[in-house]
């Protein structure tokens, strides 16, 4: 008999699509606009996202662009904390810090408002999916940068193959579910 936590990491996989030959031939994407038309999986997804952090205190939730923004904010308010994004180049209207990340052909590069974390800031950073975590450690230099404390990443889906984690190199990466 499988546990409740079982049953809900099946139901969750099981309404995530997966788009074969996307962006380019060889990728298998993870489509997460399933789970989000899905209310029962929309609910159940924040749920499992926030269950580990519930007595840690966060100050904010920093969400990478851009699906990291649609559970990143439901995070914060459940977690009652701040959320700050992490954006694309050019898309912060304020002054930026900017951290460039090493991609399988080149290099990419994220921002953050210069304002957004204060010193000592207790910070969770989250994502929809980490495959080989160079955008998330990209935004944890951010923000230690500005002076926050990383306590913990929150990921919907982790691409375990991909290793991703191991960039981290740190003890709380929470992840929904591991493909």
């Amino acid at each position: 008999m499988l546990s409740e936590e079982e049953n809900i990491k099946n139901y969750l996989g099981s309404v995530i699509r997966t788009i074969p030959d996307f962006p380019k031939p060889g990728i298998q994407f993870k489509d997460i606009t399933t789970l989000l038309s899905d209310k029962k999986a929309l609910q159940l997804t924040t749920q499992a996202l926030c269950k580990p952090y519930y007595e840690s205190d966060c100050d904010i939730i920093v969400g990478l662009e851009s699906r990291g923004f649609l559970f990143g904010t439901n995070m914060a308010e459940v977690l009652n904390a701040s959320f700050v994004p992490v954006r694309k180049p050019g898309k912060l209207p304020s002054e930026t810090l900017s951290e460039t990340y090493e991609l399988e052909y080149g290099t990419d590069s994220v921002e953050i408002h210069s304002d957004a974390i204060k010193k000592g800031d207790r910070v969770i950073i989250h994502d929809d999916l980490i495959a080989t975590g160079g955008t998330a450690l990209a935004a944890s230099n951010l923000v230690e940068r500005l002076g926050g404390v990383i306590i913990g990443y929150s990921f919907i889906i982790e691409l375990g193959f991909l290793k991703g984690r191991e960039k981290l190199n740190h003890k709380t990466i929470e992840s929904v579910l591991i493909m």
